[in-house]
């Protein structure tokens, strides 16, 4: 959709004191959702992946230095594995949606009788009688932008990706999962003994885990103490699992 045909779309307006009381309403709905995912993702992975690798390391009687270089090699290794993949995602979804407009569009073109047939089916899934919404048809049909919009949004499910997400969601992924990655290592620049330090890297990562889990609960919506257990658990299992297959290894 050309910039000229969205335009076209803004300067259709609704009676002035419509308006007015849409100026006055402020909506309260949280709508970060894909940048706090994004940060989710790249937390959740920098705390657990690190942490468990660390705590294996440990396992084996490897020293304070060594555990750092390799906890650095992986944090630096994941940051950009993890950005790649949100990129990736990202372009991914970006594309579809390219695909599916530019199929609709020639199907708007090529049978438009289907298509406004499909928009009344879809106004008549929300109770609205044919008398109803025939004129909502007739001027959608008078319209191909807003139809077209009207049947991504509403016939596909598919909203129009930001241009700018890729690269923001790459960003957002590598640089939450490095500031996660950091925080199970801390301990090890400090503590040259690795099994001492790894007590330390439990304590501070646990902690950081619970504060994350509650965090993740009250932006997702779900309960926070619950959200905070769970993460805190799921990590603790994964730093217990490598530091014991460390040991058996060893031994």
């Amino acid at each position: 959709m050309s910039s000229e045909e969205e335009n076209k779309m803004t300067r259709i307006s609704i009676e002035p004191e419509k308006q007015t009381l849409l100026d006055h309403h402020t909506e309260k709905h949280f709508t970060a959702g894909e940048i706090v995912r994004d940060i989710i993702i790249g937390v959740s992975d920098g705390l657990t992946v690190p942490f468990a690798l660390a705590a294996g390391l440990s396992g084996a009687n490897a020293s304070s230095s060594i555990v750092l270089t390799a906890g650095i090699a992986e944090v630096a290794a994941g940051a950009i594995s993890m950005g790649l993949g949100g990129y990736l995602a990202a372009k991914s979804e970006e594309d579809h949606y390219a695909r599916e407009m530019k199929r609709e569009q020639e199907e708007i073109v090529a049978v438009p009788e289907t298509e406004a047939a499909e928009v009344a089916e879809i106004l008549a899934q929300y109770g609205i009688a044919p008398h109803e919404y025939s004129p909502v048809v007739n001027a959608l049909r008078k319209n191909p932008p807003a139809w077209l919009d009207f049947m991504m949004r509403f016939e596909l499910g598919l909203e129009k990706p930001d241009p700018k997400r890729a690269l923001q969601s790459a960003f957002t992924i590598a640089v939450a999962y490095v500031l996660g990655g950091f925080i199970p290592l801390s301990p090890y620049l400090f503590i040259p003994h690795a099994m001492d330090a790894v007590v330390g890297s439990v304590i501070i990562t646990l902690f950081a885990l619970f504060i994350f889990g509650y965090a993740k609960g009250h932006f997702t919506g779900s309960k926070p103490l619950r959200s905070a257990f769970e993460t805190a658990f799921i990590g603790a299992i994964a730093s217990a699992a490598a530091f014991g297959l460390a040991k058996v290894v060893q031994h």
